[in-house]
């Protein structure tokens, strides 16, 4: 019987991951790559919202509400991605591993 390990090559399995040496590598790009996206996605949201506060302010409170809500939706948004970046960057730091190289 054969001892099981953590870190599995998948290069042999999925050739695009050829330049991924782990699952934990990929996993680490996947993860840093999201956080960018979530913050590109709640500045769209919050110029949205913006411009809808700013249309509603014409006379429509429909629209304003709308604007009112997408800006409060993107703000809770990106605060919760940044309180898990600060959560991996705490576990970091007690724990001295490196869990999102940052490359």
């Amino acid at each position: 019987m054969s001892p099981v390990f953590a870190e599995v090559p998948i290069s042999s399995a999925f050739q695009p991951a050829q330049s991924f040496d782990t699952i934990g590598s990929f996993v680490s790009v996947i993860v840093k790559n999201a956080f960018m996206l979530a913050g590109v996605i709640a500045f769209v949201l919050l110029v949205l919202g913006g411009f809808g506060i700013i249309v509603g302010a014409g006379g429509d409170p429909k629209q304003m509400e709308k604007g009112k809500q997408t800006v409060t939706g993107a703000v809770i948004g990106l605060l919760v991605v940044i309180g898990s970046f600060w959560i991996v960057q705490l576990i970091q730091y007690l724990t001295g591993t490196q869990l999102l190289p940052m490359k």
